[in-house]
């Protein structure tokens, strides 16, 4: 992060604006509509600008720049067409420790401006840290089409009740809590309808009726992080995840999904390699009730699905026997993810009818027993969580069975994610293949005639073995 975001409050301070033309006067509309006070200088000032500046109370010198026009103000902007004068300005501005802005020219810049959405007293930045304005306005542009226009009302509804909740509930924790209910409920359905007046009466007789007991009563989110990338997480984990005051989160759970979780949310490192584990299974379920008997909203993040493969149910039968309250949130099993980011179909009208999830994880005498006989029907495609280390053992035992050795096979690794790659074979190549390419877990492993579909519906870039 080059820049750091600020909310500056400018309201009557002085704000140096060098230059007359066209670029200063959007900059001069920005900085009148936050209550600066505008200095202007510029040998010549278009009549808008002009009228601008002297309605807002500030004052115009019709003159070149210098360095004594910096004294007395806040910050400064360079808004001309000459390189030299804004060079002037910034080189002036920096060596009396004032920020400055050249309008298109972030090397000369201390700050730069971000594309905003105004929904007053709500404000939205958004910033390239200037290496692209045209993406930063892209991005202004979805978020003003996602954010009603009323939302500045509801925020300013909100902020005229804050003391009196505040009076009602001490605690930090709650009062958070209780907002978070407000922006999901009626209140904010009210007031972006229009009903301003039934909004407060609501939102009074909520806060008469907050019970810090009760919103502070502890909970668990079970919640599957998918594959990898974070665009596959759904829009209730993502809300939960973001409500959580703990995320407890295993070696799956990418970093860019960590990256969704609430800023001031206590992150807790559960994951576990083959034969290293952080936390045992057990001492995972009771730190779910710890946190949740302490009042925490506790997001328990596993990588996939938290039901398949990914001990849900285990971690869910204390947290039943404790009494306290859960939700569960699917996510996206890495065969669905691993294989459409690999553009096998797992299922398909000419090659496979069906599709069977297998576990490839050892026990923990070393052996991987299953029934074999059961996995020769040709017209269906085999997935295998956590094959890699296994695979030699799953080839050998579908082709001891009766599964022919030239079935494709494919082995994906680190699905969804950069770097992704897809290493194609055989079932009785492949374990050969996967030895000399040395590829990274996680990772999964695909046997079936869908395989040699790749990588003809294959869209994502890889890195293919």
């Amino acid at each position: 992060m080059d820049y750091l975001p600020v909310s500056w409050r400018i309201t009557g301070q002085t704000v140096l604006l060098v230059g007359g033309g066209e670029i200063a006067l959007r900059k001069a509309r920005l900085l009148d509509r936050a209550g600066a006070r505008l200095r202007l200088v510029a040998p010549e000032v278009e009549p808008d600008l002009a009228a601008l500046v002297e309605q807002g109370g500030g004052e115009i010198r019709h003159r070149v720049f210098a360095a004594d026009q910096l004294d007395g103000v806040l910050l400064a902007l360079a808004a001309t067409d000459d390189e030299a004068v804004n060079r002037a300005v910034s080189e002036a501005a920096q060596a009396r420790g004032i920020p400055v802005n050249v309008v298109d020219n972030p090397p000369l810049c201390t700050f730069i401006f971000p594309a905003i959405v105004d929904r007053d007293p709500l404000i939205i930045s958004i910033s390239s840290g200037g290496a692209s304005p045209v993406a930063a306005r892209w991005v202004r542009s979805r978020i003003e089409s996602l954010i009603p226009a009323r939302w500045g009302r509801l925020a300013a509804l909100m902020g005229s009740r804050r003391k009196r909740l505040a009076e009602k509930l001490p605690s930090v924790s709650a009062r958070r809590l209780f907002w978070e209910k407000v922006i999901d409920g009626a209140v904010a359905e009210q007031t972006l309808a229009g009903q301003e007046d039934a909004a407060a009466a609501e939102l009074d007789a909520a806060i008469e009726a907050a019970d810090a007991d009760k919103l502070m009563r502890g909970e668990v989110y079970l919640v599957g992080a998918g594959p990898g990338d974070a665009d596959l997480l759904t829009f209730r984990a993502l809300r939960l995840l973001q409500k959580a005051d703990v995320v407890v989160y295993d070696r799956l759970v990418s970093p860019g999904v960590l990256e969704l979780a609430r800023r001031d949310a206590e992150l807790v490192y559960v994951g576990k390699k083959r034969a290293e584990h952080v936390l045992p299974q057990d001492d995972i379920n009771r730190l779910l009730v710890d946190y949740a008997r302490q009042g925490k909203k506790v997001c328990r993040l596993k990588g996939g699905d938290p039901f398949i493969f990914g001990r849900g149910g285990e971690e869910l039968e204390q947290v039943v026997e404790a009494g306290i309250d859960f939700q569960v949130v699917p996510g996206v099993t890495a065969a669905a993810g691993c294989a459409a980011y690999a553009g096998i179909p797992l299922t398909h009208r000419d090659h496979a009818q069906s599709v069977r999830f297998i576990t490839g994880h050892r026990k923990e005498n070393g052996e991987l027993n299953l029934p074999w006989s059961d996995f020769l029907t040709p017209s269906e495609t085999l997935v295998f969580y956590m094959g890699l280390v296994s695979l030699p053992a799953i080839s050998a035992g579908l082709i001891m069975a009766g599964r022919s050795p030239d079935t494709p096979a494919a082995l994906i690794s680190r699905g969804t994610l950069s770097g992704q790659r897809v290493i194609k074979g055989t079932l009785g190549t492949l374990p050969d293949t996967v030895a000399e390419a040395s590829p990274e877990a996680p990772s999964l492993l695909i046997i079936g005639d869908v395989v040699g579909l790749y990588p003809r519906y294959r869209w994502f870039e890889d890195g293919e073995g």
